[in-house]
Order: C-alpha cells, then sequence, then structure tokens
C-alpha cells in the first residue's frame, strides 16, 4: 500500500518524548467521531522525521471530519546530508514507527512511511539521492519488514492530495493552494470543474530551511550577526525571485482562475498562530500582505514581542484560553527559531508580492491543520 504524504508542521524533540511517556495505547485519545478510522503517517522530511495520528471521520473529504489525536517529530536536518544526520534520522524513523505500533497500537497497515518530496528535490539538486536509499534500506533492516513500503513522494503527487485533503469541496475549483515546507514549496490548483485528475502544479525549490540554509552559508565567518543574516537574506530572496519565483507563478496560470490564494506548512501554522492568537480556535486565518509584513519586520526588530509572554499579556478577549494560546506560541518556537521565522516569513512574502498587484482587494488564506490534509485523502481515494 503506497501513500503520498504531506506534514508540515514540526514540534521538538522533547515533545515527542513527552508524547511517548504520556499515551500508551488509543484508549487514551480523545475522539470525536462515531466509527471513524484512525490513521497515522510518518514522514522524512527535510528539517525532521514527523508523524501525525489522526481520527478520519466519514465523508471528511466534504465535511472536514478530522481530529488530530497526535502530533510530533524529530528534528534531525536530513537535508544537510551528513553521517550524523543520517543516523538521527534512521533513529527518529525507527522510534517513531516504535511509537505508532507499540505505543498507540495502530496496526503497521494503518502507518504510512513515505519521504517528502522536498527531500527528493533537494537530494536531486545535490546528487545525494543514494543517501536515501541508504535511509530506506536501513529502516527496512533495523524494523526487520524488507517488504514496508517507504515512497519517495513525487511533488505532484504530493501537492494534489494536500489540496484534495485540505480544501473544502466548495473551494475546491476556486482555490489556489501553495505548500511551503521545509525543503521547496509546491501546491497548485484544478484548472477544469469536477475534473479531480487533472491539476496544474506549482512549484519552487525553496523551503523554509533551504532558504535560512543558504543564508547561512553566505555568512561569511567573521560576521554571524542577525543584521548581516537578514541582509543576505534579502539577496537570497531576491535571487530566487528573479530566477524562479517570478517565472512560476507567471506560468502558473493561477491569476484568473482562483478567488482564493490559501497557504499551508509550518511557516502558515506559525505565521498565523503568532499574528492571530485571538484566532487560536480557527483552522484558516485571514491575513493581508501588509499584516505579514510586519510580522517579518517585528521578527528582527522586536522579537521580544512575539514570545509567549508578551503575546498572552496583550490578549484583551477574556474567553480566550490563554494557558493554551501560551502553549501554542511556545510551539512555534519551539520549532521555528528567529532566523528560520525570518527565512520562513521572507519566502511567504515574496509569493504573496506576485498576487498583490493582482488581488489588491482581497485577503490571503493560512491554514494552520494542513498537515492531515494527506491522510483524509487518502482515505477518501481509497475506500
Amino acid at each position: 500500500m503506497r501513500v503520498k504524504y504531506l506534514l508540515p508542521c514540526l514540534l521538538s524533540t522533547s515533545m515527542l518524548m513527552g508524547m511517548m511517556k504520556g499515551a500508551h495505547a488509543q484508549g487514551d485519545f480523545n475522539f470525536k467521531y462515531e466509527n471513524s478510522v484512525v490513521q497515522a503517517g510518518i514522514e522524512v522530511g527535510s528539517k525532521g522525521v514527523k508523524l501525525s495520528v489522526v481520527e478520519i471521520g466519514k465523508d471528511a473529504k466534504n465535511t472536514g471530519a478530522f481530529n488530530i489525536l497526535k502530533d510530533t517529530s524529530v528534528n534531525t536536518d536530513f537535508i544537510s546530508f551528513t553521517q550524523p544526520t543520517f543516523e538521527a534520522t534512521l533513529n527518529g524513523l525507527t522510534g517513531l514507527y516504535q511509537a505508532a505500533l507499540n505505543r498507540f497500537q495502530i496496526p503497521s497497515s494503518k502507518v504510512f512511511t513515505v519521504v517528502s518530496s522536498g527531500v527528493k528535490m533537494q537530494a536531486e539538486k545535490e546528487n545525494k539521492t543514494e543517501w536515501i536509499h541508504q535511509l530506506v534500506d536501513s529502516f527496512q533492516a533495523r524494523i526487520n519488514e524488507p517488504g514496508r513500503v517507504v515512497e519517495i513522494v513525487d511533488v505532484l503527487q504530493e501537492a494534489r492530495l494536500s489540496h484534495l485533503g485540505i480544501i473544502p469541496q466548495s473551494k475546491r475549483f476556486s482555490t489556489f493552494l501553495i505548500d511551503i515546507g521545509s525543503g521547496n514549496t509546491k501546491g497548485g490548483y484544478f484548472p477544469f470543474d469536477d475534473d479531480l485528475k487533472t491539476f496544474k502544479l506549482f512549484q519552487l525549490n525553496w523551503g523554509t530551511k533551504s532558504t535560512a540554509n543558504a543564508t547561512e552559508k553566505k555568512c561569511e565567518e567573521y560576521d554571524k550577526t542577525l543584521a548581516n543574516f537578514n541582509r543576505q537574506l534579502f539577496r537570497v530572496l531576491l535571487a530566487a525571485e528573479n530566477s524562479e519565483l517570478i517565472y512560476a507563478v507567471n506560468s502558473s496560470g493561477a491569476y484568473n482562475l482562483n478567488d482564493f490564494i490559501a497557504f499551508s506548512g509550518g511557516i502558515a501554522w506559525a505565521t498565523a498562530t503568532l499574528i492571530r492568537p485571538n484566532e487560536m480556535e480557527s483552522n484558516v486565518v485571514t491575513v493581508t500582505y501588509e499584516d505579514v509584513q510586519k510580522f517579518n519586520e517585528m521578527l528582527f526588530s522586536d522579537y521580544a514581542s512575539l514570545s509567549d509572554s508578551a503575546i498572552v499579556k496583550n490578549l484583551t478577549n477574556p474567553n480566550l484560553d490563554k494557558n493554551r494560546v501560551a502553549k501554542e506560541v511556545k510551539r512555534v518556537h519551539g520549532v521555528f527559531d528567529q532566523r528560520s521565522l525570518l527565512a520562513g516569513s521572507g519566502l511567504l512574502l515574496k509569493i504573496m508580492r506576485q498576487f498583490k498587484s493582482v488581488y489588491e482587494s482581497k485577503g490571503f488564506f493560512l491554514i494552520k491543520n494542513g498537515q492531515v490534509g494527506w491522510v483524509t485523502a487518502y482515505v477518501d481515494e481509497n475506500n
């Protein structure tokens, strides 16, 4: 059985350990639906290995009936392609797989393992594809399952399933979805009404982590300051815009065919959480280009104002659960440091800018729960 897996949000290793200690069976989960299905997916992404356990209700495609039961990861930076990051990734992949089977008692047939398209693209760019094959072989040997499928995901498959799982049917043919991952950006739209086979792909060889890595390489040894990082980031993003981004957006043909521009991925979740903490219960947050631009500037000049304590202090809605807001903000800072947030939001801004002149009066949408999209789409297509 094969599956295309997309899961952008990452958590810290410490949260993984807490999860493994705190839940020992499906009886510990808080289910929301009757006659639901529980699936687990494990993805080797650019930044780390990620596990998501999701409860899927009936007719999830139309109703959005899914519930995240567990969501965690180990940060391993696989796309550095070094022996230490290889070993860390292999250990993380094995550990999360064993947790799904033994701690959460999910049958192996309901646990899907894949390598993301971002890793595939970066490996091809650096002629490191053999590292992926070695990882898969080592994983199969370690868990003693030579037949275990670990698919190296094609970017078109990943983008199409992501759209099917994330975007509700009512907006299926009017939304251009762009997923900003760690190693790459992909997405697209369905150009023909009622045709779910034809998908117009949008892709960039840039993601949050790959952008940050390229910027770090430009920072010379004698100047590792944040100010220099920000200067070099401007140059990296400008080069990406001129060499790849403008062409990719223009050739997508999305201008006249889509009323909605939606972003998913880790940086979309992080940006939505920090910009709109008062909308913590909303999975989709509306923002403008100017909102994200202001956020990007604050990341550099007033980072302290985006801490969990500062954000909670400024909340004015008495009905908000401040502890939950603080916990989610801490999650963001556990996944992304200041430089990664600068890189990811900078890339987000560059993409948004290409649509701003066309959609002057329209906002953009940030989707916070995009990591479960592939699961709902997969189950719907295979049942």
